[in-house]
C-alpha cells in the first residue's frame, strides 16, 4: 500500500474554507482598494522587511543560545545556578514585553548619556540607536520562554538512555552532545516553531522605539496616505506568508529527523 499523499492529507474541509475566504479577501482587497500608493513605497517596504526578519534572527539565535544553559542548569543544579534561571524565566514571562522594551530603552538607555566619557567612546554609535535595546528585549524574551521549554525538554530525556550512553563509557560532554542535547531539541522542536511565530508577530513592538521595521514602515504609509485597510491588510498578508513559510520549514525537518520515537 502506497504512503498517503502530504497534499491530501493538507487540503481537509476546514482548511479549503480557511484558504477560500483568505483568497476572497485578497481578491477584494485587490479589485475595491486603493494601491496607487503602493509602488512608491515598495523599496521602503522592502527595506522595512529586511529589518524584520533581520531582528527576528538575530533575536532567536541570541535568545537559544542563552536559553540552552538556562534550561540546562534548571534541571542539572547546582541550587546557585538553577535559582536565578527559574527567577529570570519567572520576571521576564511575568512581564509584559512593551514594558521590557521600554524599560531598557527609555530606562537604561537614558541614562548611558550621563557616564562620563560614554559619548566619546566606541560604544556611543550603538548605544544612541534604538536598535541595541529592540534587539535585547526580544532575545531576552525568547531566551525566557523557550528556556522554559528547554528545561521541560532535558527533563523529558528518558534516564535510561542516559544511563545506556554511561553504561558505553561516554564522558558526561559526548553523552550530552550525542544523546541528550539531540533528544532534548527534538522533544522542543514543535514548541519552538510556535515560539518562533511568536517572536515574529512581537517584533511590531520594537516601532515604539523608532525602529523602522515593517510595521513602522505601514504607520507611515498610513500617515501619508490616510488609508486604513489597503496598508494593514498588506501588512497581515506579509505575516501570513512569513507564518507559513516558517511553519513548513519546522515541518520539513520535524519530518526528516530520525528519532520518531521521541
Amino acid at each position: 500500500m502506497s504512503a498517503p499523499s502530504p497534499l491530501r492529507g493538507w487540503l481537509r474541509p476546514h482548511r479549503l474554507v480557511m484558504l477560500a475566504l483568505a483568497l476572497g479577501i485578497v481578491l477584494w482587497a485587490v479589485l475595491a482598494g486603493d494601491w496607487a500608493w503602493l509602488p512608491k513605497y515598495t523599496p521602503l517596504l522592502l527595506k522595512g522587511l529586511g529589518t524584520t526578519l533581520a531582528i527576528l534572527a538575530e533575536s532567536v539565535i541570541l535568545g537559544a543560545a542563552v536559553a540552552l544553559p538556562i534550561g540546562l542548569v534548571q534541571v542539572t543544579g547546582p541550587r546557585w545556578l538553577s535559582a536565578p534561571a527559574q527567577l529570570f524565566c519567572t520576571v521576564i514571562r511575568g512581564t509584559p514585553l512593551l514594558l521590557q522594551l521600554w524599560l531598557l530603552y527609555y530606562g537604561i538607555g537614558s541614562l548611558f548619556p550621563m557616564i562620563p566619557g560614554i559619548r566619546g567612546s566606541f560604544l556611543w554609535p550603538y548605544l544612541r540607536e534604538a536598535w541595541p535595546y529592540g534587539l535585547a528585549a526580544l532575545t531576552i524574551s525568547f531566551a525566557a520562554y523557550e528556556g522554559e521549554v528547554m528545561r521541560g525538554a532535558f527533563a523529558g530525556v528518558p534516564r535510561g538512555e542516559l544511563q545506556a550512553g554511561r553504561a558505553f563509557g561516554m564522558s558526561p560532554l559526548k553523552l550530552f552532545w550525542r544523546i541528550w542535547l539531540p533528544r532534548a531539541l527534538y522533544r522542543a522542536l514543535p514548541t519552538l516553531n510556535g515560539e518562533m511565530v511568536l517572536q515574529l508577530k512581537s517584533t511590531p513592538l520594537v516601532a515604539t522605539i523608532t525602529v523602522v521595521d515593517l510595521y513602522g514602515v505601514i504607520s507611515r504609509v498610513r500617515s501619508a496616505t490616510l488609508l486604513t485597510y489597503e496598508p494593514l491588510l498588506l501588512l497581515a498578508l506579509i505575516y501570513l506568508i512569513l507564518t507559513a513559510l516558517m511553519v513548513a520549514i519546522f515541518r520539513f525537518f520535524e519530518n526528516r529527523l530520525p528519532t520518531r520515537g521521541a
